[in-house]
């Protein structure tokens, strides 16, 4: 019986999974090279043929290191999911900016130290 109940259990989660996977088709592709689900910084004000030189995937703070200047900073999470660039290693100091799901903004980084994609 609990071979049953553990298959049953099982096909629903897939079948959930489906559900969910059709429903963020238009996610699937990314944006300009930054997967879905993902905050993408690319190594100038451009999008450097689709290839961004970080992409940081879970929530939480993910601390940067020899980033100067203007850089292209792109959400591409989904689910109302934001980001915030602080002054401070590990999500301290001064919020600087936050970035909406979707948004695509040229930042300095420069007084930047980390980034943390943030639950919605």
């Amino acid at each position: 019986m609990r071979k049953i109940t553990r298959s049953a259990a099982v096909l629903a989660a897939a079948a959930a999974t489906v559900s969910v996977l059709g429903a963020t088709q238009a996610h699937a592709e990314g944006v300009h090279g930054c997967p879905t689900g993902a905050v993408c910084v690319y190594p100038g004000t451009g999008w450097n043929n689709d290839q961004p030189s970080l992409a940081f995937y879970s929530y939480g703070a993910h601390n940067l290191s020899g980033q100067f200047g203007s850089h292209m900073v792109v959400n591409n999470q989904y689910g109302g999911a934001s980001a915030t660039l602080w002054s401070g290693y590990n999500a301290t100091g001064s919020a600087l900016d936050v970035l909406p799901e979707g948004a695509a903004y040229i930042e300095n980084l420069t007084p930047v130290n980390s980034i943390s994609l943030n639950r919605p």
